[in-house]
């Protein structure tokens, strides 16, 4: 099958094109990492360094594709608006005028849940839960934007479907748990509220298998949006017990209440938001609130519609993660 992959120099984008180029497909990769394109490349995939903005590479790249996996976004807790929204809304615009244009088959389109929370705990959240009245930054508010405009494609006769994974995590990871390891080397990781949230990960995997589904799923599952995790809760400050026990780590000893971090948060993004340049602060309200507030999701539509069953735990993932980072790091 002509495959067509953006964001394939992200985390997922790697992995979903190396899945699929060792399944045989045609695959094109779009990004802006030429090091990971010429990786790519080596593995037998047609490789295109361009930017989600440009409209017409785009449109040009998806010619001649029948499925196309938009894995692309600008992800961060801090940023521009105006950033954000050239890649996640104007970059979704441009994949589905190429998408209707070359009258592709099957769009796959990967958002994200963080659309559910709002500083808050949420548990067993399903896909038609009520959204907050407001997102709470620049990435999440541009991505519910770009669903819209999935929802609009849809109605206008676009095959697409939406997943919304949590929490990503594995070997090549660049964001979750290298975050939390750079915070835990410079002692920076208070442990924030009563330490006993409880959090949803999906390993990389697993999320890889959930979109390959998406290739042929039933014309049910078309114009849905669906929930993706391990499907095994667990308590984040075991997870980063463990994990500085694997790395020879000290486990935060100090408690911060989590209304004085939240407060604390709001001070340094309203300082640094003064700052020439906006840099990101050294915290976050939504950083607080992932540290401390309970998320997990309802996967059963997932899993009763798409067939889909995570196949590595959280353990085992976790294990294939400190070794890939043990010898990255030797």
């Amino acid at each position: 099958m002509r495959i067509l992959v953006t964001g394939a120099t992200g985390f997922l984008g790697k992995a979903l094109s190396m899945r699929l180029l060792s399944a045989g497909h045609e695959v094109t990769t779009l990004g802006r990492n030429a090091s990971i394109l010429a990786q790519l490349e080596a593995k037998g995939a047609r490789s295109i360094q361009v930017d989600l903005a440009d409209e017409n590479m785009i449109r040009a790249a998806c010619q001649n594709q029948e499925t196309v996996f938009h894995c692309g976004a600008l992800s961060s807790p801090w940023g521009k608006f105006q950033a954000f929204h050239q890649s996640n809304v104007t970059g979704t615009r441009n994949v589905i005028r190429g998408c209707k244009s070359a009258k592709v088959n099957r769009l796959v389109f990967v958002s994200t849940p963080s659309i559910y929370f709002h500083y808050d705990s949420r548990i067993n959240v399903k896909e038609d839960a009520p959204l907050p009245p407001r997102q709470v930054n620049a990435y999440t508010q541009t991505k519910l934007i770009a669903e819209g405009q999935i929802d609009e494609a849809f109605k206008s006769g676009l095959a697409v479907i939406t997943l919304r994974p949590r929490a990503l995590f594995g070997p090549g990871d660049t964001s979750i748990l290298p975050r939390l390891i750079d915070r835990l080397e410079h002692n920076r990781l208070p442990i924030i509220g009563d330490g006993k949230n409880i959090i949803d990960l999906t390993y990389i995997d697993n999320l890889v298998d959930a979109l390959v589904l998406c290739m042929h799923s039933p014309q049910s599952t078309l114009g849905k949006k669906y929930n993706i995790t391990n499907g095994e809760p667990i308590f984040l400050w075991e997870i980063i017990r463990k994990l500085c026990g694997e790395l020879g780590l000290l486990f935060p000893r100090r408690h911060i209440p989590y209304p004085l971090a939240d407060a604390a948060a709001a001070l340094l993004e309203g300082i640094y938001q003064l700052i020439p340049g906006q840099p990101e602060p050294p915290l976050t309200r939504y950083t607080v609130s992932v540290v401390a507030k309970n998320a997990t999701l309802d996967i059963s539509a997932a899993r009763k519609e798409l067939g889909f069953t995570p196949n590595v735990s959280v353990e085992e993932g976790f294990t294939r993660f400190i070794r890939s980072w043990k010898e990255a790091h030797r």
